[in-house]
């Protein structure tokens, strides 16, 4: 293949694995050689592996470029069973990614929901704004960047379904608490669909602007296939207008 290969929705380019930072048994951070200065907390690159396939990751950070990836299918596993100077085909960055508002943000994630939100974090810091960070999952073995964001001086809250870490319940339940002690001046947020669904509903309440970035089945990643549309009913529960796609209109959602 050659070094530059041209593709739909942009310039596909090699890039080798720096280092690999492995994060729990499932999940590790790549390193890459390479930047993509850029890049915005919130977008996302489609990651190809020749005779694999290809499948979109949020960016950690923009420099070097590192993807945090959970072995969940062929292609995952594919990356992350990739050594140090193996190479890996990169096209991005992709769709919308979060735009700070006010001074003061909260952050939630859920799962490997928490690797944007590590990049956002920095963003806060850079600008010079305050950053509350509140992570779920389901045990304290999934939880991600826990350790990590603590030595970056975040202020961090932690759940955990079965009280392993932190305390025990959804994630959600610290948020009101949260919002209540931290009187944010915006929500942003990255998980399972059932979470930021609750997290919706919760700022709807507060009055709370949200910012929303969901997962879904991307193939094309430029919105040309349309196998990341949201559900009609979704759209209507968040007030997004019909065939909203999470690869070109989002992967983030303004709410409120």
């Amino acid at each position: 293949m050659n070094e530059k290969h041209r593709f739909q929705g942009g310039v596909m380019r090699p890039f080798r694995v720096a280092n690999i930072l492995h994060e729990n048994e499932s999940t590790h951070t790549l390193l890459l050689s390479g930047r993509l200065p850029k890049a915005k907390a919130g977008q996302f690159v489609m990651a190809w592996l020749p005779e694999v396939g290809e499948k979109p990751f949020s960016i950690h950070a923009k420099i070097p470029l590192a993807l945090t990836i959970c072995d969940v299918g062929p292609v995952s596993h594919a990356m992350v069973s990739l050594q140090v100077q193996d190479r890996v085909w990169i096209r991005g960055p992709l769709g919308n990614g979060f735009e700070l508002k006010g001074s003061k943000h909260l952050l939630v994630g859920g799962g490997y929901g928490a690797a944007p939100l590590s990049f956002l974090a920095q963003e806060v810091f850079r600008q010079g704004g305050q950053a509350l960070v509140c992570l779920g999952a389901k045990t304290k073995a999934d939880l991600i960047l826990v350790e990590r964001l603590k030595r970056q001086g975040r202020e961090l809250r932690v759940a955990t379904e079965d009280g392993s870490e932190g305390r025990q319940g959804l994630v959600t339940e610290l948020v009101g608490e949260a919002i209540d002690a931290f009187q944010p001046d915006c929500l942003y947020a990255c998980g399972p669909t059932g979470m930021l669904l609750a997290l919706a509903d919760l700022c709807k309440q507060r009055s709370l602007p949200a910012q929303l970035s969901f997962e879904a089945l991307m193939r094309c990643g430029v919105g040309l296939c349309g196998s990341c549309e949201l559900p009609e009913d979704l759209c209507l529960q968040l007030g997004l207008p019909g065939g909203w796609l999470v690869c070109h209109d989002g992967p983030v959602a303004m709410i409120g």
